[in-house]
């Protein structure tokens, strides 16, 4: 019993010691984040308070467009040196094992997003209620984009380039967490209750946690097999 209960410690140790291996790799997620919400105050000069719900989206969709950055993990490592094969042959439920590597690609990948973003949101001058209702909607979201780049690898996990069909197979699936997280946000920007996308966001990454690991299961068995 202490052996099984100190495996997924293991396996998330393992994946954050590869993830700090290859540490140019992770802070490209954050820096690309940075420059892409940094760029627009450049290109478009000071925006009147008018325009503050914009704000949002564009954190969202630089959140967005940074997690497919990170659509790359140890998982396709994983596959290639047989990992999974092995783990096949344990009783312990792969299932579980690769919720704890998706969440160890969030630690290192959405996390940062999440703690940077009310750094950035300052920089707008927004009000403080709008940053924390947008931070929180990104750390109830960014979990749910590491699912489905998770997800979208496992369906292309066969595929000697999968990458642009990777991102045509899972673009369409964050579009959910993109209006939820930018509507949120949105209405705390007018003063309006944001508690509505935000229990739908929260709702739609706990069905993510409790199925996609079983989807992935499933996927990975029929690729090995």
């Amino acid at each position: 019993m202490r052996e099984v209960n100190s495996i997924p410690m293991m396996v998330l140790k393992r994946d954050l010691c590869i993830y700090m291996r290859h540490k140019g790799e992770v802070l490209t997620v954050p820096l690309f984040f940075v420059i892409i919400v940094s760029l627009f105050p450049v290109a478009f000069g000071p925006l009147p308070s008018e325009l503050n719900w914009l704000i949002p989206g564009i954190i969202w969709i630089a959140a967005l467009l940074a997690s497919l950055l990170a659509q790359e993990h140890s998982i396709r490592t994983d596959y290639h040196l047989g990992i999974f094969e092995q783990l096949l042959l344990s009783d312990y439920p792969l299932s579980f094992i690769l919720f704890i590597k998706t969440f160890a690609n969030w630690l290192v990948t959405g996390l940062p997003l999440v703690i940077i973003t009310p750094l950035l949101a300052l920089s707008f001058a927004i009000p403080s209620q709008t940053i924390i209702v947008l931070t929180g909607s990104l750390l109830l979201g960014t979990p749910l984009l590491s699912l489905i780049a998770t997800l979208g690898v496992a369906l292309t996990l066969t595929l000697p380039r999968g990458g642009l069909l990777l991102s045509v197979l899972i673009l369409p699936l964050y579009m959910p967490v993109l209006v939820l997280g930018t509507a949120a946000s949105i209405l705390a920007t007018q003063g309006l209750n944001s508690s509505g996308p935000l229990a739908l966001l929260a709702a739609l990454t706990l069905a993510a946690i409790l199925l996609v690991p079983l989807a992935l299961s499933t996927l990975l068995k029929v690729s090995v097999t």
